[in-house]
């Protein structure tokens, strides 16, 4: 299984846990991040932050349902999503919703950020009380929206499978640079700027530049 980023990232954490403290007068208690996994198929999502830790098992369940996922993104189902969990009757709600309310949350708001070919990274924010007008889902929003740049970037940072240098070849060569330009820009040799994003593509698991660099978009590094 593999943990959530912020289990090993005091950076990370630390910017989760200040938006929090940011987020108590809404009566948020619980955040999550969803994201693509960039080695499974469409509808895959890991956990890539979960925040406090015992609700991780809550978090993997919501993770591994369906609801929010790829069909959801194919349809015309807005980015911004508010949901009362408890209202649904029990014996229908999914096993996800059951877990969130069994550690006493009620009320949920889903904020996506899309990516490539029909992935998004996902934050959610659980209170365990009741939201009744859309106002405070709308501050909520307003919130993520504020602090997804500086999120986004520990993400990445704290997941990335790439060098600082073999980073910066694909990212050049994201912009439409070729390797010779790269290489004058870097300083460098055309081979050697081959050589990174030949590193990069295997650690990518992918043959061509392009793939790599859709991948390196769902780890969140372009």
């Amino acid at each position: 299984m593999l943990l959530p980023a912020n289990f090993d990232s005091v950076s990370l954490d630390g910017v989760i846990s200040d938006w929090l403290c940011a987020l108590r007068e809404f009566s948020v208690e619980a955040l999550m991040v969803l994201g693509p996994d960039p080695f499974a198929g469409q509808e895959d999502r890991l956990v890539l932050a979960i925040h406090p830790p015992r609700l991780l098992d809550a978090a993997e369940a919501l993770a591994e349902s369906r609801d929010f996922g790829a069909p959801w993104r194919d349809s015309d189902a807005p980015l911004v999503a508010w949901q009362d969990i408890s209202k649904s009757a029990f014996e229908n709600l999914g096993r996800w919703r059951r877990l969130w309310l069994a550690h006493g949350y009620q009320s949920v708001v889903r904020i996506a950020f899309p990516v490539t070919v029909g992935r998004a990274f996902e934050c959610y924010l659980f209170s365990p009380r009741q939201w009744h007008d859309r106002s405070e889902a709308a501050l909520l929003a307003w919130s993520a929206l504020n602090i997804w740049p500086l999120l986004k970037r520990a993400l990445a940072e704290a997941r990335s499978p790439l060098s600082p240098r073999e980073l910066e070849c694909l990212s050049l060569a994201f912009q439409g640079m070729t390797a010779r330009e790269t290489g004058e820009l870097l300083a460098c040799s055309e081979r050697t700027v081959n050589f990174h994003l030949s590193n990069a593509m295997t650690k990518l698991r992918v043959d061509n530049k392009l793939a790599a660099i859709q991948r390196a978009c769902w780890f969140g590094l372009i």
